[in-house]
């Protein structure tokens, strides 16, 4: 426990001007963000007696090592740079809501040539036209298989759209009517685009335009005798009366508005939204929070708003239950045009109660949930702590494993588990290459080096605005290394350990025959008891490992397999074989491509794309003259996956497709 008096700054060296203050703890990791109108009066609040200050402000106080701030122009300024901090940093001590579960949007991706209508639950770039959050993915998927037979926008992905381009023929969905297939030019673009901003249009609420205008044009094809249109014009317009009627109108005025439903108690809090548009319910979306600092109820509801809107558009009009305490800022941030208040009598009132009451329900199965979880994840950290003999319980586990096929394309993971929960933005996968592949122990011994390394050498707390924020999270120490293996695994990261002069970190092993757990240099290991809490999270933690390594590893062969099929040919190196598979995505796309098409790669010109065809085109031919034989017969190089007895041949194209592992721009590798 860290005493405030060692860090605090000099009264007369903290501004009076806005800005955005940061707690770092002795790791240099930022445990706390806060904003203030006047720098120096919040500041000196902190370092009060200790006996006057809230518990929770106690705490953040005394585990925090330094504080800092930045000055900025306006208290806007203050409000956009607090979000944006909290969300970088993840600071353990800030009010943070979060999903309770990740919701399902329907997304038309208005940015491309040609525009395609698909669900995700990832965020969606700015331009798109986003509808939702819907709460259930199944409601959204039956709304769009109705949707499409009136608006028939493509849907496929990119790779089946390129494929169906070359070959000339469109895919399913075409062929059945519920796609327009401009892939093949049965559309224009153009006219593509004005059917995907028709689908915008009625997804926003703009129905009653494309109803009337089915409904006569029903009834001019039943006038002119051609029942079949008439009935499929029927049909159309039973299925947009079906997608309307899955949304009841709540505001008869049918404008756009998001009301925020807010329940709070001394721990946790809860918040519920309803996004109405022309009337109707067209999304829902809730958030649970633990209240670690003197957060009030208007503080809460600023924090949603900033949450809500900092990246996206508000409605013309937000209703909360509260106002937020800055309240000019608040509504400069979301647009002097939108009208955010507490609704005060009449049916908004009554829908805010109704959001307020989904919040209630959300926050009581939130309580129960959790009172379980948090118990079990106590009681398995307390008893893994004690078990291996740790001062304390492990708050952050990190668990490592090695995957490979025979020595080949060796892969390496990394897993954190922090409070007995996994924390996945904190993944990382390493490739192993040269010696230390040669086999596990050196693997892991590489592994576990390059891992502590950033320990060691963590980034200065200035440099932050240029540094990633994996980095730091990075450095970032653990608790407890756990490794994938026996004896042999963990002497192999505790001699890593030791090479780095490394003491402050416990090591142990899990094997997987009878689940054991070996401590460096202990002839004999640790057994769980078989239904203890600790086996049950540190069989998690191993398994969760495999898994990634797993994956990691299958996208990396994958990759490999399809890039052996183009090795040999002259002058087709490393960089212009990825640039190929980037482009084609697999070898047989390769091959049916044309010399124009592979002389627009990077790196590829008229002799060598010449070249690339004919080496090609000659493997394929002696490959059809081998059909019928058996694999051992055709010269094939037979891979099997021991994991599922699953056999791969040369060119397994589902996992082809998977993004390159190596490249240095993807998220999370080493």
């Amino acid at each position: 426990m860290a005493d405030p008096s060692t860090y605090r700054p000099a009264t007369r060296d903290i501004p009076t001007r806005p800005g955005v203050y940061r707690f770092r703890d002795e790791h240099g990791r930022v445990i706390y963000v806060g904003k203030a109108k006047n720098l120096r009066q919040r500041l000196v609040n902190y370092f009060q007696d200790l006996a006057v200050l809230h518990e929770r402000t106690r705490r953040m106080v005394t585990t925090a090592a330094s504080v800092e701030w930045t000055v900025v122009g306006t208290e806007v300024e203050a409000l956009t740079l607090e979000y944006t901090w909290i969300k970088e940093f993840d600071p353990r001590f800030n009010v943070k809501f979060r999903d309770d579960k990740s919701y399902p949007y329907l997304v038309l991706t208005m940015g491309e040539a040609v525009p395609r209508v698909h669900i995700t639950r990832r965020p969606r770039p700015k331009g798109d036209r986003v509808f939702g959050p819907y709460p259930q993915v199944g409601a959204i998927r039956e709304t769009l298989d109705l949707m499409l037979r009136v608006f028939p926008v493509r849907s496929c992905s990119a790779g089946v759209y390129r494929r169906a381009e070359r070959s000339g023929r469109p895919c399913l969905l075409g062929f059945i009517g519920k796609c327009s297939a401009p892939c093949t030019g049965e559309i224009s673009e153009a006219e593509h685009r004005q059917l995907a901003e028709q689908f915008a249009d009625f997804m926003a609420g703009n129905t009653a335009t494309y109803t009337r205008r089915l409904e006569r044009q029903m009834r001019d094809a039943a006038a002119a005798m051609d029942y079949e249109r008439a009935a499929a014009l029927r049909d159309d317009l039973a299925a947009l009366d079906a997608v309307m009627s899955k949304n009841s109108v709540v505001l008869s005025d049918a404008t756009d508005a998001d009301l925020i439903g807010l329940v709070q108690d001394e721990l946790e809090a809860s918040v519920q939204v309803f996004h109405v548009r022309g009337g109707r319910i067209r999304g829902q979306r809730g958030w649970t929070a633990e209240i670690l600092d003197e957060s009030t109820a208007p503080d809460l509801v600023e924090r949603a708003l900033t949450t809500l809107y900092a990246e996206g558009t508000a409605p013309r009009e937000v209703l909360v239950p509260v106002l937020p305490p800055d309240l000019e800022q608040v509504r400069e941030l979301l647009g002097r045009t939108v009208d955010l208040r507490v609704p005060q009598r009449g049916e908004k009132k009554d829908l805010l109660a109704t959001v307020t009451e989904n919040a209630e329900e959300a926050l009581r199965l939130h309580r129960l949930k959790r009172t379980g979880d948090l118990t079990a994840r106590t009681k398995a950290l307390e008893d893994l702590g004690e078990a291996l003999g740790l001062d304390d319980a492990p708050l952050r586990i990190e668990c490592y494993d090695i995957s490979h096929s025979q020595g080949t394309n060796v892969v390496g993971s990394q897993v954190v588990f922090e409070d007995g929960l996994p924390k996945k933005s904190e993944y990382r996968r390493y490739s192993v290459t040269g010696t230390a592949a040669r086999d596990d122990t050196a693997s892991m011994y590489d592994v576990i080096t390059r891992r502590l390394k950033h320990h060691l050498d963590p980034p200065d707390p200035a440099d932050d605005d240029a540094t990633p924020g994996r980095h730091r999270r990075f450095a970032y120490p653990p608790s407890l290394i756990l490794v994938d293996g026996g004896p042999p695994q963990v002497a192999a990261a505790q001699r890593a350990m030791d090479d780095l002069g490394i003491t402050d970190i416990a090591l142990a092993g899990i094997a997987k025959r009878l689940e054991e757990i070996w401590l460096p240099g202990e002839e004999y290991p640790v057994i769980l008891p078989r239904t203890s809490e600790a086996l049950f999270l540190v069989q998690r933690l191993r398994d969760e490992a495999h898994r990634f390594a797993i994956t990691f590893h299958r996208s990396k062969r994958g990759r490999a397999m399809q890039a052996s099929a183009l090795d040999g040919i002259p002058g087709l190196g490393p960089a212009r074989r990825r640039a190929l598979l980037d482009r084609f995505v697999t070898v047989s796309a390769i091959r049916a491509a044309s010399e124009e098409d592979l002389v627009e790669v990077d790196g590829i010109g008229p002799a060598l794309a010449a070249s690339i065809l004919a080496a090609l085109t000659s493997e394929g031919a002696a490959v059809a003259s081998d059909e019928g034989a058996a694999p051992e017969d055709q010269g094939l190089d037979v891979v099997i996956d021991m994991a599922t007895g699953e056999i791969l041949d040369r060119e397994p194209t589902a996992r082809a497709a998977a993004p390159d592992p190596d490249s240095e721009g993807a998220p999370g590798d080493r």
